[in-house]
């Protein structure tokens, strides 16, 4: 008798840390539930696409060339044929059973189009705080979803319905990388889909601990970008006009003001309010943040 096809497919985007993806590699195939694993390699120039070529030839390898950031795992979601996915940093890899648990909820409830794992930082497995935010979303708890329903998550710690995901897009390119997560709930709660936070799905995620020069400023970005994208004007002339005092003192707001500049037109063609519903549900998470 054969065995079952596998419900969850893993995709791991990386950019030039080759020792990093590998390590995660190692991790990801040694599940026990053995998922299929999509590795897109955003332009890559350490050798990371001929390391994983050559290390994991089960690995399915994605190279489109370029950076895509948060798109790449969008394109890794297309490539796989799994009803569900499970979504890795090259420093962020899944618990063993992990993955079995997420797909049984899933198939256990239709409408939920995304699982937040419970997130174990390092090698002690300290929880992350984004934990508890999860954990007490206002938002409370919908009878057909396995936990409180959220708009928010984390890319590293996050299962989708791959069919849900791709409806609505994926991730989206205006945004490129950095605090991409929101636009992606927004989206998916604006197509009534369901989002859940399941603190027994756990993802290992040993993040470095040096800085990350530009992050801050691409997170300031996209908050502003997505404001124009999905949110009434006011709020996101509110957004632009608070970016724009900060930036009067601060680099990275200056930095992150001039990356919205450039990308607002483009944001603009695809703004689209979302829902009153919808905006009442963002309103009451921004009440208590």
């Amino acid at each position: 008798m054969s065995a079952h096809p596998p419900r969850v497919g893993v995709v791991v985007i990386t950019r030039d840390r080759r020792e990093r993806v590998l390590d995660t590699l190692r991790r990801l195939t040694r599940l026990p539930e053995r998922p299929p694993v999509v590795v897109v390699d955003n332009g890559s120039a350490d050798g990371t696409a001929e390391a994983v070529r050559r290390r994991f030839p089960q690995v399915r390898l994605v190279s489109p060339g370029r950076n895509l950031g948060a798109v790449g795992r969008t394109h890794g979601a297309a490539v796989l044929s799994t009803p569900y996915v499970a979504f890795s940093d090259d420093d962020s890899w899944w618990e063993p059973g992990a993955l079995s648990r997420a797909a049984d909820l899933l198939d256990a409830h239709p409408r939920l189009a995304l699982i937040a794992a419970s997130t174990r930082v390092g090698a002690d497995g300290l929880p992350d705080p984004i934990n508890d935010a999860l954990s007490t979303s206002p938002l409370g708890r919908d009878a057909d979803l396995p936990g409180p329903a959220v708009l928010g998550f984390l890319a590293c710690a996050a299962v989708v319905r791959r069919s849900a995901f791709l409806e609505v897009g994926g991730f989206h390119p205006v945004l490129h990388f950095g605090a991409e997560e929101a636009l992606l709930a927004l989206d998916l709660d604006a197509r009534r889909w369901g989002l859940a936070h399941c603190p027994d799905v756990v993802a290992l995620h040993h993040p470095d601990t040096g800085p990350r020069p530009g992050r801050e400023a691409r997170v300031r970005r996209n908050v502003v970008l997505t404001a124009w994208m999905r949110r009434p004007l006011r709020h996101a002339v509110g957004q632009t006009a608070r970016l724009l005092a900060d930036s009067l003192r601060d680099a990275e707001a200056r930095a992150a003001l001039r990356g919205a500049a450039r990308r607002i037109p483009a944001a603009l063609a695809h703004r689209r309010r979302l829902p009153p519903r919808v905006e009442r549900r963002v309103r009451l998470v921004e009440s208590v943040a």
